[in-house]
């Protein structure tokens, strides 16, 4: 029964999941691939860990907004520099090295886009915990 319940959330990180590496690959621009791409990792996060532990998860989006809002203060500060991880390229992407206010705001609507798919996916299916 419990495997059932994981598959749907896996299904939606997977989908954001490609979109990500779409917009990784892909777009080029100053407002889609920041905005969008910030507010779906926040989203991806929330139905990553729906697919680990799919009981209903009351504070799950105010966690991750806290994870990703660290990790943005982490990027102010550049600790990737400050711990001296500067040639490792793939570190420097996964945390990022340019602080900006508009991303704890794309993380916030990722995380508030997660709290309606939950609430609409539990009315509609009657998702029970």
């Amino acid at each position: 029964m419990m495997k059932s319940k994981r598959l749907p959330w896996l299904f939606l990180f997977l989908l954001v999941l490609l979109a990500e590496i779409v917009i990784a690959l892909w777009v080029r621009d100053r407002i889609f691939r920041p905005f969008v791409g910030d507010l779906l990792v926040t989203l991806g996060i929330c139905f990553f860990v729906r697919a680990l532990y799919p009981k209903k998860l009351p504070f799950l989006p105010l966690y991750v907004f806290l994870f990703a809002s660290l990790v943005e203060i982490g990027q102010y500060f550049d600790l990737v520099s400050l711990l001296g991880l500067d040639d490792v390229t793939w570190i420097s992407v996964l945390f990022g090295r340019t602080f900006s206010v508009a991303d704890l705001f794309c993380y916030a609507g990722g995380c508030l886009v997660y709290r309606s798919v939950s609430k609409a996916f539990e009315t509609r299916f009657h998702y029970q915990n």
